[in-house]
């Protein structure tokens, strides 16, 4: 969707929710956004409102699904949603030393539950207009099984293969799906990393790469170019070599 009115992103307190905030930002926009940082969300809604956009903003957790659909169906009924972009996402550290259960468990709450919880209600407004566009925020990461975030990394590869899935289904209500995975993004979650990333880029540019993705539909928006030619060549290696390479990668830090 090129010119999309009204705008739905969850996770748009700081990285590329925020950027992709502002990036929306302007006259004659409506914009919907929810964060667990009400600090740094209420600094990202005043700034889009100095852009000329009419913004709303909530306190709601991705993971409750109740919540979820709660807000997002008052959101559509002030303003029909055009697109929802299913941002809202965390990472747990480990530092070589394995995951908890509880890291674990949030991760997926957040990274996946919390994808279904915008994706369901979002694409049954739309769906009744048999109009809009929904973007699911999936990871490079998405393609390998990292040893030292592997909830982070299993999370993305589910979000991707469901909305890769989900596309058909969606178009013939009239509905878009697009699945966007994005390599290193300066963010909060990449501040953590005490480690190098390669083709690092900041979140003002991956949002106008996304954003042009969007006006494209395209199925898949990943990015940078050299990062997901990186990544499928370890992922086209044989599965014990692959292995041997992802479990030599360097581990996030505890969080």
């Amino acid at each position: 969707m090129s010119r999309p009115k009204t705008v739905l992103i969850t996770g748009a307190s700081s990285g590329i929710g925020e950027a992709l905030a502002l990036a929306y930002a302007g006259h004659g926009r409506s914009l919907f956004l929810s964060g667990r940082d009400q600090a740094r969300l209420q600094d990202v809604v005043e700034r889009c409102r100095q852009r000329g956009a009419q913004v709303m903003s909530a306190a709601v957790d991705v993971a409750d699904r109740e919540a979820m659909a709660e807000w997002i169906q008052a959101a559509d009924q002030q303003a029909p949603i055009d697109l929802a972009v299913a941002n809202a996402g965390i990472s747990a550290g480990s530092s070589g030393k394995g995951e908890s259960a509880e890291q674990a468990r949030d991760v997926f709450a957040t990274n996946l539950a919390g994808v279904l919880n915008t994706v369901h209600p979002a694409l049954a407004a739309m769906g009744t207009r048999r109009r809009g566009q929904i973007a699911l925020m999936s990871s490079m990461a998405a393609f390998l099984p990292l040893s030292g975030a592997p909830a982070y990394a299993s999370s993305k590869a589910a979000v991707l293969s469901y909305g890769l899935a989900l596309r058909a289904d969606a178009a013939a209500l009239g509905v878009g799906v697009s699945v966007i995975c994005p390599g290193f993004v300066k963010s909060r979650i990449t501040d953590m990393n005490r480690f190098p990333m390669p083709f690092l880029m900041d979140a003002e540019r991956a949002a106008r790469i996304i954003e042009a993705g969007l006006a494209r539909d395209r199925a898949l928006i990943a990015f940078p170019w050299q990062m997901r030619l990186t990544v499928g060549v370890l992922a086209a290696l044989p599965m014990p070599l692959r292995l041997w390479v992802t479990n030599r990668m360097p581990r996030k830090s505890a969080r």
